[in-house]
């Protein structure tokens, strides 16, 4: 069992990038963090860096599109831990081809991971928050959701649609969970990972010159954020949709 003093977090996705880098930053903010993934090398790795700052990580290696076993995901952190206070659904698939190229299959797997998941994860974590002290849960979006998926993108057409999809169910949510859970939204724009890299290749300068703070962001970039979304109080915010991006699409 974690000391009473530490909250529980679940991050999807976690063995790298983004997720990773949001697990770490929650564990260095007193909490325990439930590591999601089915990278289990990488995530091994992931949990040795939650332990090196002296938190407890909880490694678990399912499909997060997997209905069921999400569900018995969530009941055995309760059993083991007796609490969830922070959700982070930031797990999510790269979706390159176009319109005319995509089959059925491939349309049906990223809509499962990039936003079915989302919904069962909050699905199975919510009662838990409501029937406690409540807690916050922040999706990870994309740029995309809003400016659609560009033909130089890692992802194009179907995950700028999950991902807008994923938006809407962020705002609606934020109002069916109020006033015990705050549900927000970050949106990423040109983050460097190992997903992003091969599509950025040969593009670094040119990204960074379009964009105002003249960089491609990083995984820590997002994580500051995420951290903040889930921890700071007060936080009068809910059903928001933050971009990180540099300012790259300031409107």
């Amino acid at each position: 069992m974690p000391a009473q003093s530490r909250k529980i977090a679940i991050v999807t996705g976690a063995a790298r990038g983004i997720g990773r880098a949001i697990a770490l930053k929650l564990a260095s903010l007193d909490h325990d963090v439930v590591v999601v993934d089915l990278l289990k090398s990488e995530l091994e790795e992931t949990v040795t860096l939650i332990e090196a700052v002296g938190a407890t990580a909880y490694p678990c290696i399912i499909d997060v599109s997997d209905y069921a076993a999400v569900r018995a995901t969530v009941d055995d952190v309760m059993r083991r831990c007796g609490r969830i206070d922070v959700l982070v659904n930031n797990a999510a698939m790269v979706q390159p081809h176009r319109i005319s190229e995509i089959t059925e299959e491939q349309w049906d797997r990223g809509m499962a991971v990039n936003l079915k998941s989302v919904f069962s994860w909050c699905q199975a974590v919510a009662p838990r928050m409501l029937d406690g002290d409540g807690g916050r849960i922040v999706n990870i979006s994309s740029v995309a959701a809003n400016t659609g998926g560009s033909l130089q993108a890692a992802s194009r057409f179907a995950y700028a649609a999950a991902k807008a999809g994923v938006l809407g169910l962020t705002r609606s949510l934020a109002r069916e969970f109020a006033p015990k859970i705050l549900v927000n939204a970050v949106c990423p724009g040109s983050i460097l990972t190992e997903r992003t890299r091969a599509a950025f290749q040969g593009n670094m300068e040119r990204i960074a010159a379009a964009t105002p703070l003249g960089r491609v962001g990083t995984p820590e970039d997002i994580a500051v954020v995420v951290g903040f979304l889930a921890t700071a109080h007060p936080l009068f915010m809910t059903g928001e949709v933050i971009d990180v991006d540099g300012g790259a699409n300031i409107n």
